[in-house]
């Protein structure tokens, strides 16, 4: 299909594609206190998106009672007659993966390798192209809407799982490759719930303390982490599983082949829950090779240097609604937040049972056993 000439608005796109794709495909998700409509344009496309939120799916409310509208509308990659910009690449990164635009009341992103097109502004949310070929691109924008409401409302947001167990809850952070979602998938071995997978939404409370919010994402995990966890073998199939595993360790852990562990497949129904108090943050600071895993408690204002692990730019996907909120608050803002939670340090060498022992540990007892003093 085509979009108009050069779009003067947000809204003039979504009501040309609503249009000519008329989204009557319809599921609610209960994403903690967010409920969020979505609108597919073929039933196929609805199903797709309902099998991977299944764990949120929700009766409807009343009309008008969803907080966000999501459509979603099936097509070939829409052209654009739009002066798009070039997304840098991330860090350590070399293709140009998106384009964007910004029009008076919203943005437009395009994503290059796949040709999907997303317009947000608001209170306008679409995504069209070929949806079916890319559903967790729609997945993505589904849930970069809820961010984004969490973001207008003063959450921060951090590069980190979540897990939980009774009243209390963990997030972990670390650089590239150090396994949080390893580590956060050997806690739930263990029994604790899943808050989330590579997002949380941080917000401290009046009252002294902090809240974590999850995101609905389910973990995509290499043929390392599945391996070593038997809730997750069955992951891969049959005739893969002897060649992975005759790959030398480190080649196996840096494979660059995905899996969807799909939460309530592996663990069980009921164990992915979106909110919890954060207790504490696990950051992950250790290197294979390097000595036993040590656990120390550490001070994010002395310990600034750790922070960027857990820090996460909020990228093209959020435009704050109010214009005075900088895109990405400061540091200080982040050391203040942390302050009202532990902040445990786990480095030396990797242990990912050391390092489930000594969170599980903290989860129920809010100690950190054979924790080193404060640095």
């Amino acid at each position: 299909m085509s979009v108009p000439a050069r779009p003067a608005s947000v809204g003039a796109l979504a009501a040309s594609v609503r249009a000519a794709l008329p989204a009557e495909h319809t599921l609610f998700l209960a994403l903690g206190d967010c409920v969020v409509e979505v609108r597919a344009s073929r039933a196929d496309l609805r199903e797709a998106l309902a099998g991977y939120f299944n764990e949120f799916l929700c009766p409807p409310p009343p009309p008008g009672a969803a907080d966000i509208l999501v459509t979603a509308h099936e097509a070939a990659a829409p052209e654009l007659d739009l002066p798009l910009a070039e997304k840098a690449p991330d860090p350590g990164k070399a293709k140009v993966k998106e384009q964007w635009a910004d029009l008076p009341d919203g943005r437009v992103v395009r994503k290059r390798l796949t040709g999907m097109v997303f317009a947000f502004g608001g209170g306008v949310n679409v995504a069209v192209g070929p949806c079916l070929d890319n559903p967790n691109q729609v997945v993505n924008f589904v849930n970069n809407r809820f961010i984004e409401g969490k973001l207008d409302a003063g959450c921060l947001l951090g590069h980190a799982a979540g897990v939980a167990l009774g009243g209390r809850g963990l997030a972990l952070a670390g650089f590239s490759g150090m396994g949080k979602s390893t580590l956060a998938l050997h806690l739930m071995s263990r029994g604790t719930d899943f808050v989330s997978n590579d997002r949380v939404l941080l917000r401290e409370e009046p009252g002294g303390g902090a809240t974590m919010f999850g995101v609905a994402k389910h973990p995509r995990i290499n043929p390392g982490t599945a391996l070593a966890n038997p809730d997750l073998a069955d992951i891969v199939a049959p005739g893969d599983r002897g060649r992975f595993l005759a790959l030398p360790e480190a080649e196996l852990w840096a494979l660059e082949h995905k899996y969807d562990a799909l939460i309530g497949q592996c663990f069980g129904p009921g164990r992915f829950r979106l909110r919890a108090p954060m207790d504490g943050l696990a950051l992950l600071n250790w290197q294979r090779g390097a000595g036993p895993m040590r656990a120390r408690l550490v001070d994010p204002a002395r310990r600034t240097d750790l922070l960027p692990a857990f820090m996460k730019a909020t990228g093209l996907f959020y435009r704050p609604a109010d214009p005075a909120r900088p895109q990405d608050p400061p540091m200080s803002d982040y050391v203040r937040a942390l302050s009202r939670c532990a902040v445990i340090e786990l480095a030396g060498g990797v242990d990912f049972d050391a390092a489930a022992d000594v969170c599980l540990e903290f989860l129920k007892t809010g100690a950190t056993p054979g924790a080193q003093p404060q640095a």
